[in-house]
């Protein structure tokens, strides 16, 4: 059972408006910034290991045979093969996805939002291949300026990007945040005396995408989602819930018996802080 929406890594800006397409038409994209790329990246690591072998296995046949300096003619050879080809092919015949890109649900786009083109992927690899990952010219100087760009640029964009044209957005709407139903007032005195220490974060967070998503559900699915939660719940709590009381309303006393009791603590911890600490949070005038 898996209600959640769609991974979206911290960081990562929200949507804005100001990308504007060759027909002048507003295009409202959400780009994607350093951690959603990162994971990406290290997505297709992972899937450039078993060509960076194959390479390394090649020039290892070829040194036993010829002189060392072909050889490494070789590896080099393989390594510009495996970190330029291998994004470029991606990027350009699976419209602008690698598969970590598909993991992630990142695509890259031209910033007039139309599809990727090969000269576009070349551009993007060459520079990375040089600049960015894995940087062979000037590693340590390229490195923090590449990542000092991505996090000065609005739309989180490379230097592969900017010499490019190009930039990476999420293909993947993130799910609102929607507000829980409020505690019925018939039972907030039993639900007051409920032990929730059982229900942790991840079955709560379960029931609240339930019963904010519950109009987007289908029968027999939604019924079937309620009682398997209900029974869950039930199984969790102390004391149990009255004989008349609905698996619906039960679900909706506990989330909001839990949100309060969560409310209270901050309340508590925020006054402690400011005990301990009274100008946390302020910042002194400069004037």
């Amino acid at each position: 059972m898996n209600l959640l929406p769609a991974p979206v890594a911290p960081g990562d800006a929200p949507a804005v408006s100001g990308l504007v397409s060759a027909e002048a038409v507003e295009i409202e994209l959400r780009p994607a910034r350093l951690p959603s790329r990162s994971l990406a990246l290290f997505l297709d690591c992972l899937v450039m290991i078993v060509p960076g072998f194959l390479a390394v296995a090649l020039v290892r046949s070829v040194a036993e045979h010829t002189d060392v300096a072909l050889a490494q003619a070789a590896l080099t050879v393989g390594l510009v093969l495996v970190f330029v080809g291998y994004p470029v092919l991606c990027e350009t015949f699976l419209d602008g996805r690698s598969p970590g890109k598909r993991a992630m649900g990142l695509r890259v786009i031209r910033e007039d939002g139309g599809p990727l083109r090969a000269r576009h992927a070349l551009t993007r690899a060459l520079v990375g291949l040089a600049v960015e990952f894995p940087g062979m010219l000037l590693v340590f100087v390229c490195w923090p300026a590449g990542i000092i760009t991505m996090l000065a640029s609005r739309q989180g964009r490379r230097l592969g990007d900017l010499a490019a044209g190009t930039l990476v957005v999420h293909e993947r709407d993130a799910a609102p945040w929607r507000a829980a139903p409020a505690m019925p007032p018939l039972l907030a005195a039993w639900a007051a005396t409920l032990d929730l220490t059982a229900v942790d974060d991840t079955l709560a967070l379960e029931i609240r995408q339930f019963v904010t998503r519950v109009r987007e559900l289908r029968e027999p699915y939604r019924a079937h989602l309620l009682r398997e939660l209900a029974g869950e719940v039930t199984s969790r709590i102390v004391p149990p819930p009255p004989s008349a009381i609905s698996p619906w309303l039960l679900l909706i006393a506990v989330l909001a018996e839990r949100r309060r009791r969560q409310e209270a603590q901050l309340v508590v911890g925020r006054r402690m802080t400011y005990r301990v600490l009274p100008t946390f949070g302020h910042h002194a005038s400069r004037f």
